[in-house]
């Protein structure tokens, strides 16, 4: 079984080039739509489709593992949908302490 630390690794892994993807697409979209090249987009597109559905997959897989909640399952699901959402959700999860629990921040009791 995949440890919950190496779940949230591949989580963040993810994440990170489910958004990196957005914006390649999003150069290639200027390429086509202002610039001209139609073909522009071809690679960009499929390569960001394909993550994507890697990134719900294992956001899924995620949610299951760290034993996240409807609502933070649904949040990591939408947070695909808009460009870099899911950088978004990433840093608020890792504050939250969802990946894991090793990235919650530490509260230190004054002395």
């Amino acid at each position: 079984m995949i440890s919950v630390k190496l779940t949230a690794q591949i989580f963040r892994v993810v994440a990170i080039a489910e958004a990196v993807t957005w914006l390649a697409l999003l150069i290639a979209m200027f390429f086509k739509w202002v610039l001209g090249h139609e073909e522009a987009i071809a690679i960009p597109g499929m390569t960001h489709g394909i993550v994507f559905m890697v990134y719900v997959v294992v956001a899924l897989f995620a949610a299951w593992r760290l034993k996240w909640n409807l609502v933070t399952t649904g949040l990591a699901l939408v947070a695909s949908i808009p460009p870099f959402g899911t950088l978004v959700f990433e840093v608020w999860a890792k504050r939250k302490g969802l990946l894991g629990g090793t990235e919650a921040p530490s509260k230190v009791a004054a002395a």
